[in-house]
């Protein structure tokens, strides 16, 4: 048992080291050991903007095929679970937004076609509004929308 853990840590160590030291040589900067981010889609404002940094459109058509599965009433808006899926082909990228948060766009993920278009995160909302999954497939932008009561302190408010 001992023996196990005692691995475990000398394995974690070493990669850590290594990695440490290929960016101490300039072998690896930060920006390509960190993924990239979309700062513009994540600043921004409002949901078309977002949108349109994004995926580079700011209109979704709205369809049935994009299943999103969160909680009607949300007693605690910091950790609200959301997992969203469709069965349609050709699937790129799954937005997830949150209508009336200062920033909206909550997450981004992109995905191979190949892959299974499912996701599945915890998100923040200020308050009751809708919760967005916007869905790429092709070159086209298909969106649903659930909404989620948030309560303050659980009470039903």
């Amino acid at each position: 048992m001992i023996d196990a853990k005692r691995r475990t840590l000398l394995k974690g160590s070493l990669a850590a080291g290594s990695v440490g030291a290929a960016i101490g040589a300039g072998l690896l900067t930060p920006q390509l050991a960190l993924a990239e981010w979309n700062e513009a889609a994540f600043t921004a404002k409002d949901i078309p903007a977002a949108l349109n940094d994004l995926l580079g459109g700011d209109s979704a058509e709205t369809t049935d095929k994009i299943k999103i599965k969160a909680p009607d009433i949300a007693e605690n808006g910091a950790v609200v679970p959301v997992t969203v899926e469709t069965d349609m082909e050709g699937v790129t990228s799954i937005a997830i937004i949150a209508a009336k948060n200062q920033t909206p766009l909550i997450a981004a993920f992109d995905l191979s076609e190949t892959a299974l278009p499912f996701v599945s995160t915890r998100i923040k909302m200020a308050e009751t509004a809708d919760v967005v999954a916007v869905v790429k497939a092709g070159d086209k932008l298909y969106q649903n929308a659930k909404n989620v009561k948030v309560t303050i302190g659980g009470c039903g408010g």
